[in-house]
């Protein structure tokens, strides 16, 4: 399915299927082909079940837009605790994320993939004595992915557009790129998205579809993830924005909330249907 030019899809974890087959049954019955798919539970897996359930995605001719890797210990109950926890942040638990990172790249590579998708944590600020751990922690992923062509992509909305867009200056690895997500900006109260599209422009590399609504104590407190048309993302100037800054690129439909999965994902197809240029 193309809408305005870009692939539709769904991420994998989203559908919060038992195994890849049931995915492969969800993707097929939302009229979708392409897929964002979850990383961590397949690098967890022994050869011969892995590729067991790879066959599953194999049969069914679903094509994958990136993979995503998130980590153990990762608390997301407030804001606070998501930034003492998230990602690349927590120094104990660096060893250990830095390698499950380099076997999802392994994996990634396997797959055919070139985008590898993660919540790095919170980037300090410029001046904070950390800043530079994270530059370098950032460039040893790079620097380990690079042989295979797969470019490490940071979700956005724990930092302002030009925070962000810095820090990757500052990283100075051409395969270091975004995975934007406009809810994420409303979720973490850092900024309006069409302006952070504008800003990130071409370091631009996947794209989240999703919605939220604003927290009354913004960057405190969480929003509220909503169904793709019921949030703060008004659809069409933000399909407007991305076709201004070049991006062609695969548009897949993220849900993290909700009793209906699947329903809300039709929803989303729909609402970016009525938003696109035709």
């Amino acid at each position: 399915m193309q809408i305005d030019g870009h692939d539709i899809g769904v991420c994998s974890w989203s559908l919060q299927p038992h195994d890849l087959h049931e995915l492969a049954t969800q993707v097929k019955s939302l009229g979708l082909e392409h897929v964002q798919l979850a990383l961590a539970p397949l690098v967890m897996l022994d050869d011969k079940r892995k590729h067991h359930e790879l066959g599953h995605l194999r049969a069914a001719n679903l094509k994958l837009t990136a993979g995503m890797i998130n980590y153990p210990g990762e608390d997301y109950t407030t804001i606070a605790t998501i930034r003492q926890t998230g990602g690349f942040v927590p120094d104990a638990d660096w060893p250990l994320r830095k390698q499950l990172t380099i076997q999802a790249g392994k994996l990634a590579q396997e797959l055919g993939l070139t985008k590898l998708s993660t919540h790095i944590g919170f980037v300090p600020p410029s001046n904070h004595e950390s800043y530079n751990t994270m530059i370098e922690r950032l460039r040893e992923i790079a620097e380990a992915f690079a042989p295979a062509g797969i470019e490490l992509i940071m979700e956005t909305g724990q930092e302002s557009a030009p925070e962000l867009l810095q820090f990757i200056n500052d990283v100075r690895a051409k395969n270091v790129r975004v995975n934007f997500d406009p809810a994420n900006m409303i979720l973490y109260g850092a900024g309006d998205p069409l302006a952070a599209i504008r800003t990130l422009g071409r370091h631009i590399g996947h794209v989240h579809i999703k919605d939220a609504k604003m927290s009354s104590q913004p960057g405190v407190a969480w929003g509220d993830e909503v169904p793709v048309g019921a949030g703060q993302v008004d659809w069409r100037p933000f399909l407007a924005t991305l076709r201004s800054i070049g991006y062609t690129g695969p548009l897949v439909i993220e849900r993290e909330a909700g009793e209906d999965r699947v329903g809300d994902v039709r929803r989303a197809i729909k609402t970016l249907q009525n938003s696109s240029k035709a």
